[in-house]
């Protein structure tokens, strides 16, 4: 058993996500939509988290030091509805707080962290989930995620690899598109979903569930993977 997982992003038309530029071409669409979704756990990446998450500071390479975890394992600090969820794979970001938006944080690392970093999780009540030798095994951590936590919906709020990374290993079962109006058009701007190993020309095909367009001329697209 695994969680509803959903993709959810804001993209220019040239379907490019860069927080400055989308953020030009909308207000609060995607957050209003976002809780139109329903009760769902939010989880961002290590880069997204830096950029978005009050809860963590940048990452340092030489804070955490010692022994590896080596092994799967997860801490419960504090069961809840709707968990803030960063994904840390080997354990290097400054944390500052253990709640963002009034839910508490939960870390998925791989079992190469060091057990000073979960220490220091375990020190701040933040729950963590390791699994996974120097990568995450993402299947067995939305698992665990569901079974052991009780999550039954997820959103991915970014990026475009951490959603890449989902819907490769065959996890992601809505994509939740909004179209804000306009383009970017610059070269290497990071995709909704990037990095995926080469597939030749075969899509990821999709059922389109619904469309909206909203005064603001965003179109809400919502598909299903088939």
């Amino acid at each position: 058993m695994k969680p509803y997982i959903i993709t959810h992003m804001m993209t220019t038309v040239d379907g490019r996500i860069d927080c400055p530029v989308v953020g030009q071409l909308s207000t609060d669409e995607y957050y209003i939509a976002l809780e139109r979704l329903g009760t769902c756990s939010k989880l961002s990446g290590r880069v997204t988290a830096e950029l978005e998450c009050p809860a963590v500071n940048a990452e340092d390479t030489s804070a955490y030091t010692g022994t590896s975890i080596g092994k799967e394992s997860f801490h419960i600090a504090q069961k809840a509805d709707e968990y803030a969820i960063v994904v840390d794979t080997h354990g290097k970001m400054h944390w500052k707080s253990n709640e963002a938006e009034g839910n508490p944080m939960l870390c998925i690392i791989s079992e190469d962290a060091t057990r000073q970093y979960v220490d220091t999780l375990d020190n701040m009540g933040i729950s963590w989930i390791a699994t996974g030798n120097t990568h995450i095994d993402m299947p067995r951590a939305m698992e665990i995620l569901h079974d052991e936590f009780g999550v039954e919906r997820l959103a991915i709020v970014g990026g475009g690899h951490i959603c890449g990374g989902f819907l490769e290993a065959g996890l992601v079962d809505e994509a939740s598109v909004m179209v804000a109006p306009g383009i970017d058009g610059r070269t290497g701007q990071t995709a909704m979903f990037d990095g995926i190993t080469d597939r030749g020309s075969n899509p990821y095909k999709l059922k389109l569930e619904s469309v909206e367009q909203w005064e603001t001329d965003i179109v809400w697209l919502r598909y299903k993977l088939k």
